[in-house]
């Protein structure tokens, strides 16, 4: 048995027995077979956005029949010349392929893979900086066809490279992954797209990133998919009916999640070896889209400066994803130091980084059976729609008036932070430009929040955290405390046949965040930095 198959070494002190019970329990129903038959009443009475979402227990044996075309592809575009790829995508579309790409780079002489998840300008005129558009090929990916941002990049470098090469010519450095019979075929038809690759529907987007969302950039920057697909697959067999509760890969880490999510740890902190760290990218997403609803939740902490025992609270289970042969002193000694301090641990070992394919598979398992024991639905994204819904009004109004409507904002970071206490989180929601110094001075920030009140942090960029954590932030419990990060915009980018920019589309969709986090009663406060002022934030702290 593979070290990422078994269960894994805990130590969960005096919760120990309520999961052991729960087990018990999860037996009796027979949830895991039920899942397995595709059982909508695991989770709910209606089958509504669960029957229809349940394709990714199978994916990894779909995907194994592609290989071959999937290697054609990957052949053509490396034998073309193209030197990168840039996916234009958000969520589930875009951020399984960012892990993948930042765990394995890219191999040999294939491409390198950029992954442009954002509507800021300084987001969009780097990647143009970066890259020789006439040798990039564009991976326009959105399962529904209908995402607005993946759209409207898509126009932005159609029109750059239909300048450069001409019309004709242009459409072969595009290619798209989507649903069959989405408006993304039938414009990718039009447009003369290169390749035109089409996922099995019945995947929802954080669910998929074992199918063409994942594995076409893998593919495209020489990962082995043969052997991920292995992984995930070997992983898959020790979660079937088969296999006792006690020893499922899957649902026993799912019972850990709920049962200490309903015991007050509901911040499932995730600690990694050094060459995984990018899979709480994946992992955030995952875990606050399919818990976070119904005013329930497991809250996803990703990449927080690790510190000393003394700072943390009791509403945390820490899960380490160690990786064998890596330089793994510092969080070994950083996690034995915790689990003395008393706090519950799960170590779970993977062999080397194609065992994240195995751990794929487990947590999408585990996600799901979590769901289960929290009573909620882990499918849908009700309150991800409420946020697109109002920044399509706000970009409608820009349209017709040619400017946002205003917005009190009011308040500071330390009057937020006054209503730290036992059990609440600090979510930093930055819309900014993702740079090595941004990442720094957010990381401080962090560390000392989280030094000073012993709450929990965690941190997404705008607007890629909305089609992910979002949906926690607005329907799970309100124990949230919201910091927005907004900048001015030195240099805007037009977007395409629209009377709106970028600049304004970045505007709209962070004034729709703050204004749906107040409508749904959450303390939120708004810093608007400008150039050069990200080394202060924090400083009144």
């Amino acid at each position: 048995m593979r070290a990422a198959n078994k269960v894994p070494r805990t130590s969960l002190g005096q919760y120990e027995m309520q999961v052991k019970a729960k087990l018990g329990e999860v037996g009796e129903a027979d949830i895991v077979a039920r899942m397995w038959k595709r059982d909508h009443t695991v989770w709910k009475p209606s089958p509504n956005e669960i029957t229809n979402r349940l394709g990714w227990l199978n994916i990894a044996d779909t995907m194994a029949d592609k290989l071959a075309m999937l290697s054609s592809f990957a052949s053509d575009i490396r034998g073309a010349g193209f030197r990168h790829v840039v996916l234009l995508g958000m969520g589930g579309s875009s951020l399984g392929a960012a892990t993948l790409g930042y765990t394995f780079g890219s191999h040999d002489s294939y491409p390198r893979l950029i992954v442009l998840d954002s509507t800021l300008p300084e987001s969009i005129q780097a990647t143009v900086d970066s890259v020789d558009p006439k040798s990039t090929l564009f991976l326009v990916s959105s399962k529904s066809g209908t995402t607005t941002e993946p759209l409207i990049l898509y126009a932005f470098f159609r029109s750059l490279l239909d300048k450069q090469l001409g019309r004709e010519e242009a459409g072969r450095s595009f290619a798209a992954v989507t649903d069959e019979g989405t408006p993304l075929v039938r414009l990718a038809k039009e447009d003369s797209f290169r390749h035109i690759f089409l996922n099995p529907s019945d995947i929802g987007g954080r669910y998929s990133v074992l199918s063409y969302f994942g594995l076409v950039p893998g593919a495209l920057i020489g990962m082995d998919i043969p052997l991920l697909l292995r992984r995930a697959q070997s992983v898959k067999r020790h979660c079937s009916a088969k296999v006792p509760d006690h020893r499922n890969a899957g649902a026993w880490l799912g019972v850990c999640m709920g049962v200490l999510a309903l015991a007050g740890r509901d911040k499932l902190t995730l600690v990694t070896s050094p060459s995984i760290w990018a899979f709480g990218l994946w992992a955030e997403q995952l875990i606050a889209e399919s818990t976070g609803k119904e005013g329930k939740g497991i809250i996803p902490v990703s990449n927080e400066p690790m510190m000393a025992p003394e700072y943390y609270g009791d509403d945390r289970l820490f899960v380490y994803l160690r990786v064998a042969n890596d330089d793994n002193e510092p969080m070994d000694a950083a996690v034995s130091r915790l689990i003395a301090a008393g706090q519950p641990a799960v170590i779970l070992q993977l062999t080397d980084t194609y065992d994240i394919g195995a751990e794929f598979f487990r947590w999408e398992f585990a996600t799901a059976v979590a769901g289960s024991i929290l009573g909620i639905q882990p499918f849908d994204q009700p309150d991800v729609q409420k946020s697109k819904d109002i920044t399509a009004r706000l970009l409608n109004e820009i349209s017709a008036s040619g400017h946002l409507p205003g917005l009190e904002v009011g308040g500071s970071l330390p009057d937020l932070l006054s209503h730290a206490a036992k059990g609440r989180y600090l979510a930093i929601m930055a819309y900014l430009n993702q740079t090595a110094e941004t990442d720094t001075a957010l990381g401080r920030l962090r560390r000392k929040v989280a030094e000073k009140y012993q709450i929990a942090t965690t941190l997404g960029y705008g607007p890629r955290f909305l089609h992910s954590t979002g949906q926690l932030y607005k329907g799970g419990k309100n124990t949230g405390l919201f910091l927005q990060i907004t900048v001015s915009h030195d240099k805007d980018l037009p977007v395409p046949r629209e009377s709106y920019s970028f600049g304004m589309v970045a505007d709209a969709q962070a004034l729709g965040d703050f204004q749906a986090l107040r409508a749904a009663g959450r303390e939120v406060v708004r810093a608007n930095l400008h150039k050069g002022q990200m080394s202060v934030i924090g400083e009144s702290l």
